[in-house]
């Protein structure tokens, strides 16, 4: 089950999440979203809820659950 899930249509491509993830668990998706951004993965197994990702991103990609 996701730790963290990304609503990939909102991502706006700044990174900061990436940036400021201290776990490593957040990267590039590779996948392109409807406003040309290539949107942020998360790799649940490095995921540890910790919420800087939520906290950091400033069009509510992330939706902890």
């Amino acid at each position: 089950m996701d730790k963290v899930r990304v609503r990939e249509e909102r991502c706006k491509g700044c990174y900061l999440c990436i940036a400021n993830c201290k776990q490593g668990a957040l990267s590039l998706s590779g996948r392109t979203n409807d406003r040309g951004v290539i949107t942020v993965t998360v790799d649940q197994d490095k995921c540890i809820q910790c919420g800087c990702c939520y906290a950091m991103c400033p069009d509510l990609v992330y939706e902890i659950l």
